[in-house]
C-alpha cells in the first residue's frame, strides 16, 4: 500500500483526507484500504523518510498536506520498474498500470508490461497444469458437487489469469515512443 499512497503523492500533494477520497474515487475498483491503513502506510513512509508533510490551517482548521521527499521518488520508482512479486498479481499489476504513465520512458514502461506479461502467463501455466492434474482425478460421488464448483472456481481464474496476460500483452506491444494506451 505505501507505494500506491507514494504514487498517489506523486500526482499531487494530499492530506489524508484527500487520499482517502482518491483511493475511492479512483484506486478502489482494484484495491481497498480504510482510514487507517491509509494513516499506517503513511507514518510508515514518514518514518523512512520518504513523505514529509507541511502543516496549514484552513478555514481555522489544522490540516497536514504530505508530498513524496526526492527518496520517496526514488523508492516509488524503483517498486514501479521490479518484478512483480508476491501472490495477488492482479493488484499489484493493475496498481502499476496505473501509475505507468509516470514513467517517461516508453522502453522503461515496456519493460513494466514485459514483466507482467511474463508473471500472468507463468501464473497461468501453473493453472492449466493444476486443471489438467484434476481432470486425471477421480472423485468419489459424494463430493461430485462440491467438485464442480471447485473446478468452476479454477475456471474462473484461468480466465482471468488469460484475461490479464492478452490485456497486458497488447498494452506492451502498443507501447511505443510517442504513444499512450488506449
Amino acid at each position: 500500500m505505501a507505494f500506491v499512497v507514494l504514487g498517489l503523492l506523486m500526482l499531487a500533494p494530499h492530506t489524508i483526507y484527500e487520499l482517502n477520497k482518491q483511493f475511492e474515487r479512483t484506486i478502489s475498483l482494484f484495491y481497498r484500504a480504510s482510514l487507517g491503513s491509509l494513516r499506517s502506510a503513511l507514518n510508515g513512509l514518514l518514518e523512512r523518510g520518504e513523505v514529509e508533510f507541511e502543516e496549514l490551517v484552513d478555514r481555522g482548521r489544522a490540516k497536514k498536506v504530505y508530498r513524496p521527499t526526492d527518496a520517496g521518488r526514488a523508492a516509488f520508482f524503483v517498486w514501479l520498474t521490479a518484478p512483480v512479486s508476491g501472490a495477488d498479481l492482479e493488484t499489484t499489476a493493475l496498481s502499476k498500470l496505473f501509475f505507468l504513465g509516470l514513467l517517461p520512458d516508453a522502453a522503461a514502461r515496456r519493460a513494466v508490461l514485459d514483466d507482467i506479461v511474463e508473471r500472468a502467463a507463468s501464473d497461468t501455466s501453473a493453472l492449466e497444469a493444476f486443471d489438467e492434474e484434476l481432470e486425471r482425478m477421480a472423485v468419489p460421488p459424494q463430493f461430485a458437487e462440491v467438485f464442480r464448483y471447485q473446478r468452476a472456481t479454477l475456471t474462473y481464474g484461468l480466465g482471468s489469469h488469460r484475461f490479464g496476460r492478452d490485456f497486458f500483452a497488447a498494452l506492451r506491444d502498443a507501447e511505443e515512443p510517442g504513444t499512450s494506451p488506449s
